[in-house]
């Protein structure tokens, strides 16, 4: 018989049927069982409080009024409203523009009167008093001792900077086994921090072990300019988590060291800065790219603008990653705390939670900060975290320092997300469940949650997940609805086989061990931060090579399996909610509806 066409030979049919109607029936579970096992996790943030918390209005400068204005709102409208109300309305930065965001100076005495004025304008989204946050508990607790390579550091493994040996926290998160899939090329990272040592300029430079990392633009929302250089040590020290260049014969490794570093620097040499750059720099990175954003930095107190940029920034498809604090209490710190954010407890050596780190249910998981204070892997070192950084306060000199703090914990889990980036998953709360889903337990067994979320962030066991989300479970749906159509086209009496080149387009179109299925090549043309292009997630590419192969009869086979296959990896892609598609404002919808497109256009293939 013809793998693609033929007549029936006679005889009963419904056998066929009764098959046809269980292969349905089987996509159908199978659909609704990727939808169970991909879900949403629930948000186990708790809501910010409606009004501001009165603490954090004595710990706020009441000179200073944030006013977060209507993005519509014209100059002469902000001039009228200036007028109005007497103020003089200054742009936070030269960033704040398009969003409206304006700080004021006003006497103390007036500041609870305006700040109720503003809140019954229409013209205004929201006010409250400016506020400082900072490197979170800033101490020496974080400030470690220099450790330069001694003479039998030579190592000569991979990666092969000779200091990794001694980055026992990279193996505590699984790195090695992770780099054999992916370095995280193609995410972009922004480290929202102290800036970073990244550039030769003035008084500032490039720290070694950066040298092959990617940079993009950034800006220094303290100095309003466009040099976010690090005069304090903090921000390179985290960028080098994520992304320290690796396996150049230099120094030391970092997570996810194909990823890109964008530097925005909110904190000065002090270590503090205010909400006000803090949520301008959220805002900025959601706005130019970024897909993570890491902030090791926070304070006790909320801030409804700095939770208003956390969810901007997560409802434009970024990853934010946030430090739990450094008070050793039960109450995790803002903006660690909102929803949205996944927030990072504290590690050591021997998979406990750290003395320091803050604990609660907000949170999501754990990773290695570090403990300077112990050796508990006997190399005659301090267990801190080990990155290259400058020296602290003097940006000319740098170092290899071990740093403690849920502040280095944050970065790890931040290049993790970078890794689960590269491999298709883009949707945030995607993203999150895979680190929870694959995060283990400590070796003591210890499973607190409250301390731990949902584990120790395992990168090698996240990797695994999100490409399985190009693989297996697509493949699978592929093969069932492939088995679907032909046994369709058999109820219409036609002989189909399931022959080579049938299942070779199915491979092709829902994806296989070997590469990812057709949707998800957009990878490759446009990275993660464009994965989910609408165009590449339809049947557009099935009806175009059914039109231009159509006439070559041993092409039909191929041409169906490819249909079948996309069909396969549009209805993964719809159940599982692993990447958001552009420019269509309901993804499910116009995933499925190109779905049935592709298996109708499959069964049509298969006939004469």
């Amino acid at each position: 018989m013809d793998e693609n066409n033929g007549t029936s030979a006679g005889g009963p049919t419904e056998a066929p049927r009764k098959r046809g109607n269980v292969f349905w029936l089987l996509v159908i579970l199978a659909v609704v069982l990727v939808w169970w096992w991909w879900r949403s996790p629930k948000d186990n943030g708790t809501d910010a409080a409606s009004e501001t918390d009165p603490a954090a209005l004595a710990a706020a400068d009441p000179d200073d009024l944030l006013v977060d204005l209507r993005d519509s709102l014209t100059d002469a409208d902000v001039e009228r409203l200036e007028h109005e109300l007497a103020i003089d309305l200054t742009l936070v930065s030269d960033q704040s523009k398009d969003e409206r965001f304006y700080r004021t100076h006003v006497d103390a005495a007036r500041a609870p009167a305006l700040l109720r004025e503003l809140s019954r304008r229409a013209e205004v989204e929201l006010a409250e008093p400016d506020s400082e946050m900072s490197i979170i508990d800033e101490n020496a607790a974080e400030h470690g001792q220099a450790q330069a390579p001694d003479a039998e550091d030579n190592w000569k493994g991979f990666p092969n900077d000779p200091l990794y040996r001694y980055q026992w926290h990279l193996r505590q998160i699984g790195a090695p086994e992770a780099w054999k899939v992916t370095d995280g090329q193609g995410v972009i990272v922004a480290v929202i921090d102290t800036g970073v040592a990244y550039e030769d300029y003035k008084r500032f430079h490039k720290v070694p072990d950066l040298a092959n990392t990617k940079f993009v633009k950034g800006f220094d929302f303290v100095g309003n300019n466009e040099h976010a250089n690090d005069d304090h040590a903090h921000g390179t020290h985290v960028a080098g988590t994520i992304a320290q260049s690796t396996h150049n014969g230099v120094g030391v490794a970092g997570v996810a060291y194909g990823a890109t570093i964008m530097p925005l620097k909110v904190l000065s040499a002090s270590g503090s800065g205010s909400v006000a750059g803090i949520a301008d720099a959220i805002r900025y990175a959601a706005d130019h790219g970024a897909k993570v954003i890491n902030m090791s930095l926070g304070g006790r107190f909320p801030s409804k603008i700095l939770e208003k940029a956390v969810k901007y920034a997560h409802d434009k498809g970024v990853v934010v990653v946030c430090a739990a604090g450094n008070d050793g209490r039960g109450k995790v710190s803002y903006p660690a705390a909102y929803p949205g954010a996944i927030a990072v407890a504290a590690t050591q050596y021997d998979e406990s939670t750290t003395f320091y780190s803050n604990w609660g249910k907000e949170i999501d998981v754990a990773a290695p900060g570090g403990n300077t204070q112990v050796d508990q892997d006997k190399d005659g070192r301090p267990d801190g975290v080990l990155q290259n950084t400058i020296v602290v306060g003097d940006p000319t000199r740098d170092d290899y320092f071990g740093f403690m703090g849920t502040s280095m914990a944050s970065p790890h889990v931040a290049g993790v997300a970078a890794l689960i980036m590269s491999q298709g998953v883009t949707n945030p709360d995607e993203v999150e469940k895979v680190l929870k889903a694959t995060a283990r337990k400590a070796k003591s067994g210890k499973t607190d949650g409250a301390r731990y979320g949902a584990g120790i962030v395992d990168a090698s066991a996240a990797v695994r997940k999100a490409k399985s989300g190009h693989t297996s479970w697509p493949l699978g749906l592929g093969l069932l609805m492939a088995g679907a159509v032909a046994a369709a086209a058999r109820r219409r009496g036609l002989a189909v086989r399931l022959g080579p080149t049938f299942i070779g387009g199915v491979l092709v179109g829902a994806g296989s061990i070997l590469f990812a299925g057709f949707p998800s090549w957009d990878l490759a043309f446009f990275g993660p931060a464009g994965h989910g292009n609408a165009l590449f997630f339809s049947a557009l590419a099935p009806v175009v090579v059914t039109a231009v192969g159509y006439g070559w009869r041993r092409l039909r086979g191929a041409l169906a399996g490819f249909a079948a296959g996309v069909a396969g990896h549009l209805a993964f892609t719809a159940a599982s909610g692993m990447t958001p598609i552009h420019w269509v404002p309901f993804d499910p919808l116009w995933l499925l509806g190109n779905a049935a497109l592709c298996l109708g256009l499959a069964y049509l293939t298969l006939r004469e």
